[in-house]
C-alpha cells in the first residue's frame, strides 16, 4: 500500500522548521550554522555537515558565514548557468522550475533536464517575478543558496531558511562583473581554478576573434543586421539586436549599433522603414523566431524583396543566445560563425566544426552540442524565404 500521507507529513515539517527559523533566525553566521547543520543531520543530501566555518564577502557586500567545504548547494536567478561552467552541476540538490530545460537554447540546463526534474521545485526568478520557495528550500537542504538577487532579498532569504545565501552579479556577457561572479561561486563552492580556467578561456576566445579583426579596414566590410530577436516573446525582422556583443568582439558593420544608446546590449523595436534604409548587406535572424519571419515574408513579400540581403540570399539564421540571460557557450560558438561567414580570409585556419565542437566541450561537457542544435531547428546556416 502506498503511503501518500509521508510527503505531506515532511512538507508539515518543514513549514513548522520555517515558522521556528523566522521567529528566531537572522541573517548572522550562527544562526545559519545552527540550522544548516540541523538541516544536514535531518537526512537530508549530504549527510552529516562539517562544524568548520569560513566567512566570505558576497558580491553585494554582504558578510556571509558559509561552511568550509560546501557539498550541496540551490542555485538561484543566472548562478544555475555559472555552477553548470564551473562543473558543480552534480551538486545541485534544488532548482527553480524554470531551470527544466525544454529546449537546446538553454544549452547549460539541457543535459541535466530529467535529473534536475526530480529536484525540489525552490521557486522562480524569470520574467521580472521574483518568488522563491523557502519551504522547498529547506527541504533540499542546501550547505548554500546561491543568487543573484540584491542584498535585501538575499538577506530575507536567509532569514526565512537559515541557510547562508550567498549572492553574485548577474553577470554581462564578456563583462567584468561575470568574471567576479565566477570568482566568488569558484571561492564559496572550491573550485577557484576552475574559475579561472572559465575566465581565460573565454578571454582567450575574444583576443583571438578581436585580433583577426581589428585591422580589417571598415570600408571593406559588409553591412550587417541581427534581426527576429527574442525579447519579451520574438519578433519578426522589426525585432532586432543593438550593441550585439557578437558583432563588437568582430568589429563588424553593424548598421544598429548604438540604437540603445548607453543601455547596452539589447533587443529593440525599429520601424520597418529603417530597416530598408539600412538596407544591410547580410541578414541574421534568431532561430527560435523564423516561423515568425516566415509567416511575416508570406503576409508581406513585397516589403521583404526590396531588401539586398533577401534579393541576393544573404540570409542566415544562428541560435539565440540568451534564456532569461545570455549564455556564453552560443555567442562564442556564433562569433567564430560569423566571423568566418564575414572575413573568409582572416578565419581562413578555422574550422567551425572543430571551434565548435571545443567551446561546447569545455562548458558543458558536450562536445557534439552543435548537433543538438541541429536536430531541434536551432543550428547555424542560411536561410531561404518563401521556401
Amino acid at each position: 500500500m502506498k503511503h501518500h500521507w509521508k510527503p505531506w507529513i515532511s512538507r508539515i515539517l518543514a513549514v513548522l522548521l520555517l515558522v521556528s527559523l523566522t521567529a528566531c533566525a537572522g541573517t548572522g553566521g550562527e544562526n545559519a550554522q545552527n540550522v544548516n547543520s540541523s538541516g544536514n543531520t535531518a537526512g537530508q543530501n549530504t549527510g552529516e555537515a562539517s562544524t568548520e566555518k569560513r566567512t566570505i564577502t558576497d558580491g553585494v557586500g554582504r558578510t556571509v558565514e558559509i561552511p568550509a567545504t560546501v557539498e550541496t548547494i540551490v542555485p538561484l536567478g543566472n548562478t544555475p548557468r555559472m555552477i553548470v561552467y564551473l562543473g558543480l552541476a552534480d551538486r545541485i540538490v534544488g532548482i527553480e522550475e524554470c531551470e527544466i530545460a525544454t529546449s537546446p537554447i538553454q544549452a547549460y540546463a539541457y543535459p541535466y533536464a530529467e535529473a534536475w526534474s526530480k529536484l525540489p521545485n525552490c521557486g522562480t526568478n524569470s520574467m521580472g517575478e521574483t518568488a522563491y520557495y523557502p519551504e522547498e528550500i529547506m527541504l533540499a537542504g542546501p550547505d548554500v543558496i546561491l543568487c543573484t538577487d540584491p542584498a535585501d532579498t538575499a538577506d530575507n532569504l536567509q532569514t526565512q531558511t537559515g541557510i547562508p545565501v550567498v549572492s553574485v552579479p548577474q553577470g554581462t556577457l564578456f563583462g567584468k562583473d561575470y568574471e567576479e561572479a565566477l570568482r566568488i561561486l569558484g571561492d564559496v563552492c572550491g573550485v577557484a581554478d576552475r574559475a579561472e580556467e572559465v575566465i581565460t578561456f573565454i578571454n582567450t576566445c575574444l583576443e583571438d576573434l578581436e585580433s583577426r579583426t581589428r585591422d580589417i579596414p571598415d570600408d571593406t566590410k559588409p553591412t550587417v543586421l541581427g534581426t527576429g530577436a527574442t525579447f519579451k516573446g520574438g519578433h519578426s525582422i522589426d525585432g532586432i539586436y543593438t550593441n550585439y556583443p557578437v558583432f563588437e568582439v568582430l568589429s563588424a558593420n553593424d548598421v544598429a549599433k548604438d540604437m540603445a544608446g548607453d543601455t547596452g546590449s539589447s533587443g529593440v523595436m525599429v520601424d520597418r522603414e529603417q530597416i530598408l534604409a539600412w538596407d544591410p548587406v547580410i541578414i541574421f535572424f534568431d532561430s527560435g523566431s523564423m516561423e515568425l519571419v516566415r509567416t511575416d515574408y508570406a503576409e508581406n513579400p513585397g516589403y521583404f524583396e526590396q531588401l539586398q540581403a533577401v534579393k541576393s540570399g544573404n540570409l542566415y539564421q544562428w541560435p539565440n543566445s540568451t534564456w532569461h540571460w545570455s549564455n556564453v557557450e552560443i555567442p562564442l560558438v556564433s562569433a567564430y560563425s560569423t566571423g568566418i561567414l564575414l572575413y573568409p580570409e582572416a578565419f581562413a585556419d578555422v574550422d567551425f566544426e572543430e571551434k565548435a565542437s571545443e567551446i561546447f566541450d569545455f562548458f558543458l561537457g558536450q562536445p557534439d552540442y552543435l548537433s543538438v542544435l541541429e536536430e531541434a531547428g536551432a543550428g547555424y546556416g542560411k536561410v531561404t524565404l518563401g521556401a
